[in-house]
């Protein structure tokens, strides 16, 4: 005698597709999401540089900003000393005007 083994029946597909979904949702919230608002704070931050702005450059180079170009910013890093950056390696703004020296 032959027994016959009913084969299980397939989940439906949503069910098959739920996991990815759900995995998605997990890298977008944590990942993909947080690094679209930082790119999008640094982008305003730099649309707004102008000239006295103390920032510093990806490089870990800290100037003032004497002259802001369409791609280019002119810096100050000692007195008499400007190199040319590009707009987009400023990585932070530190003020508007520089700090008063404490011994002054």
């Amino acid at each position: 005698m032959i027994t016959l083994i009913a084969a299980a029946p397939q989940p439906p597909v949503w069910m098959q597709v739920l996991p990815w979904i759900a995995i998605f949702a997990v890298f977008w919230f944590l990942m993909i999401r947080p690094q679209l608002r930082q790119q999008k704070a640094h982008r305003e931050k730099v649309e707004g540089l102008k000239r006295g702005d103390e920032v510093v450059t990806a490089g870990g180079l800290v100037g003032k900003i004497t002259k802001v170009e369409e791609h280019f910013v002119e810096l100050e890093l000692a007195k008499g000393m400007k190199v040319r950056a590009v707009k987009n390696t400023i990585g932070e703004v530190l003020s508007a005007k520089p700090a008063k020296p404490a011994n002054d």
